[in-house]
């Protein structure tokens, strides 16, 4: 039975892709934080 292991660039791409996810989510957060007591401008 033949294991079936990720080549590294597979790995090394889901490394990023999370990376970049964790630090879309947290400027998002911190932009929502920073607008909430502003008046929206539309």
């Amino acid at each position: 039975m033949k294991t079936t292991r990720k080549p590294a660039t597979s790995k090394l791409t889901a490394r990023f892709d999370n990376e970049l996810k964790m630090i879309i989510m947290n400027d998002l957060k911190a932009l929502k934080a920073r607008t909430q007591g502003l008046p929206t401008a539309a």
